[in-house]
């Protein structure tokens, strides 16, 4: 009990750790907005800079600044309500009129003078208690408070009560300044411990990692999202309320047209300025994390991986407003704008739920799962990835014109139902591989081709994709931040998928020329070894492929071995074959022990000499690098580990390619 007691007063105090910071955001919003003159350039600066800081406090910090704020308007509001109470010319009368003429109030003086001391008497001691103030002092601070109502209990003359409470108010502002004044070097010493801190955190974690450690320590992505619900909810309240006025005056009739008209307001204006944006990007965040925890629940995924849909939507969705200058817009132009947008950002989306349910799809195909139930769901969720992109394009194309911004989407909607189909296409071969229950050598060959085509695809699509930015850069919205994404996207989706598809396709190349210069056994000598692959633990049933150290594989395991390292899985000698060396190559099982009418290698020829396990020892270094062209590769992506990596393992554990 205690310590569900413990994690409620938590969550209460983060709720109010966000919503003090709140106002903050507010602030620094409207002073963006606001369309003053250059001279108050200085205000406006200095205003953004104490909001600024507020926002970035610690939370005890923050508490004990909100403390002294109330306690500041505690006391303006005791002030001004002593003033006005106070030398008001027909305070009955105004009395009166203040509730509502009903003339359910009683219009003597001890009435009105006992409630204004009630509210008097709290505020003096909201104030006493926010401040801290000792006890002595706390008595004079209530009386001071409450000295002006003597003036209406005795019937002073105005003159005399208006004098009274500007005394009192005096008084108030002084003991208020005293207080502040003496928390002045305690701000100080926090400030510069602050400052410290900071600066000793910056030059051992830098600039990057404290940044991450303020974003997360005042919960920015949860201010950011309180900021624009309440903002867009204060809004709709508005509006409601002038709907309702308009219709009780001219007899409006609620359609769906005047509830779209509202509902457009809000959204335009929910995106006029760039902190309004980034609200919107929290909240896009919010309901993309909780959509990729419900597919990866419903597909049954486990990878920490993709739970990343929260952090790439928003960024994306910001990303596409800074590049499309969506808060500068005019209104109209805005709702076209961010509908544009937010077809980008779906099929985004739509791309990166495939490349979650991608690895569950070719894991279920793999691994030979004969539960129809847990194959349903990920072939469910494929089937709505091509048929969605499908019913979008068909609607777009409907309804709009040929422009870049359709023509983008319609590439990007293609692009993602051949991926689809590329992905079935493999599990298919998958599944059919596990149908037959034989070994199917050339399985690897066929699902090479089939993700090579899709590769290639996306390689082309990648392409158009840049010609089309660079014509609407050119003839339509050019800027500084497309520009930049044209960049990125050159270097990530073209240049570096080039490159590591031509890797691939050189280390497969290399992988098959080193197996086919390694010796083969079939028939007799076959059946007389009595062993099994070391790789994949089956029999052999048609041949074997015998590596220099004496060693044999299925030359299908092997070749996926090879694409990874260039070393024995048994021994982690070089697999580099000569034309001597496999002449003299004696048949030995994975044991060691020679096959039945093969006689032992001569000594200093067996498996553990140097010379005959690496037989390509005496050929210089530099013409095993011209050979082995996926040296350079392995070494990058996989190292040359003597062991089995985590990677390698999950590698072979995969029957497909990775490019």
């Amino acid at each position: 009990m205690a310590s569900a007691h413990g994690r409620l007063g938590q969550q209460v105090l983060a709720v109010l750790d966000v919503a003090l910071r709140v106002p903050s955001i507010f602030i620094i919003d409207a002073i963006f907005n606001s369309n003053s003159d250059p001279g108050s350039a200085l205000l406006r600066a200095l205003g953004v800079l104490v909001s600024a800081v507020v926002l970035v406090l610690s939370q005890k910090s923050l508490f004990r600044f909100y403390s002294l704020f109330s306690a500041v308007m505690l006391g303006a509001a005791s002030v001004l309500v002593n003033y006005y109470g106070t030398s008001h010319a027909d305070t009955y009368g105004t009395y009166h009129v203040a509730a509502l003429g009903l003339g359910r109030v009683p219009l003597n003086g001890p009435t009105l003078w006992l409630g204004l001391a009630l509210l008097q008497l709290l505020f003096g001691l909201g104030y006493v208690a926010l401040l801290n103030v000792p006890p002595a002092c706390a008595a004079l601070v209530v009386l001071d408070v409450t000295a002006p109502l003597w003036g209406l209990v005795m019937d002073l003359p105005a003159d005399v009560r208006r004098t009274v409470a500007a005394v009192s108010g005096l008084l108030l502002a002084v003991h208020a300044a005293a207080s502040l004044l003496l928390r002045l070097k305690r701000f100080y010493y926090s400030c510069r411990y602050v400052h410290l801190l900071l600066r000793h955190m910056y030059r051992i974690y830098g600039l990057q990692l404290l940044l991450e450690d303020t974003w997360k320590r005042i919960r920015f992505p949860d201010i950011l999202r309180v900021f624009w619900l309440t903002r867009v909810t204060a809004q709709a309240v508005v509006l409601v309320y002038v709907v309702r006025a308009v219709r009780s005056e001219s007899g409006l009739q609620l359609t769906w047209d005047v509830f779209w008209d509202l509902f457009s307001n809000l959204i335009i204006s929910g995106c006029d300025s760039t902190l309004t944006v980034l609200g919107m990007s929290a909240v896009i965040s919010s309901l993309a994390h909780y959509l990729g925890l419900s597919i990866l629940a419903f597909i049954g995924s486990t990878e920490e991986e993709d739970k990343r849909l929260g952090f790439v939507a928003p960024v994306l969705f910001f990303i596409l407003a800074l590049q499309t200058g969506l808060s500068g817009l005019d209104p109209a132009d805005r709702l076209v704008r961010l509908s544009r947008n937010m077809c980008l950002l779906l099929t985004a989306i739509l791309h990166f739920i495939h490349g979650m349910t991608d690895p569950v799809l070719m894991s279920l195909g793999a691994s030979h799962v004969s539960s129809a139930r847990r194959h349903l769901p990920v072939l469910l969720v494929s089937a709505l990835l091509f048929a969605l992109p499908v019913l979008l394009s068909h609607e777009l194309w409907r309804r709009f014109v040929l422009n870049t911004w359709l023509f983008a989407v319609t590439a990007f909607c293609v692009e993602l139902c051949l991926k689809v189909l590329v992905s079935l296409t493999v599990y298919g071969l998958f599944m059919i591989d596990g149908f037959y229950n034989v070994l199917w050598e050339k399985l690897d060959d066929h699902v090479y081709y089939v993700r090579s085509a899709g590769n290639i695809i996306e390689f082309v699509f990648g392409v158009i994709m840049f010609g089309n930015g660079a014509y609407t850069m050119m003839f339509e919205s050019g800027s500084k931040i497309r520009a930049c994404m044209m960049c990125l996207h050159a270097y990530f989706n073209i240049y570096l998928q080039a490159k590591n598809g031509w890797k691939t396709f050189i280390n497969r190349r290399t992988a098959v020329k080193k197996i086919n210069s390694l010796p083969e056994v079939k028939g007799a000598q076959l059946r007389d070894i009595e062993d099994v692959c070391a790789i994949c633990y089956q029999e052999f049933a048609a041949s074997a492929r015998i590596t220099p150290c004496h060693h044999y594989f299925h030359a299908l395991c092997l070749r996926k071995w090879l694409y990874i390292q260039d070393t024995c899985p048994m021994c982690h000698q070089r697999v580099y074959v000569e034309e001597d060396a496999r002449e003299r190559a004696a048949f030995f099982n994975n044991n060691g022990y020679a096959a039945p009418g093969q006689e032992r290698a001569e000594d200093g020829d067996g498996p553990d000499a140097p010379e005959v396990a690496e037989p390509g020892g005496a050929e210089p270094e530099n013409q095993l690098l011209e050979d082995n062209d996926s040296i350079e590769y392995d070494e990058e992506e996989w190292g040359t580990q003597p062991g089995l990596t985590h990677v390698e393992e999950e590698y072979m554990d995969d029957d497909t390619d990775s490019n």
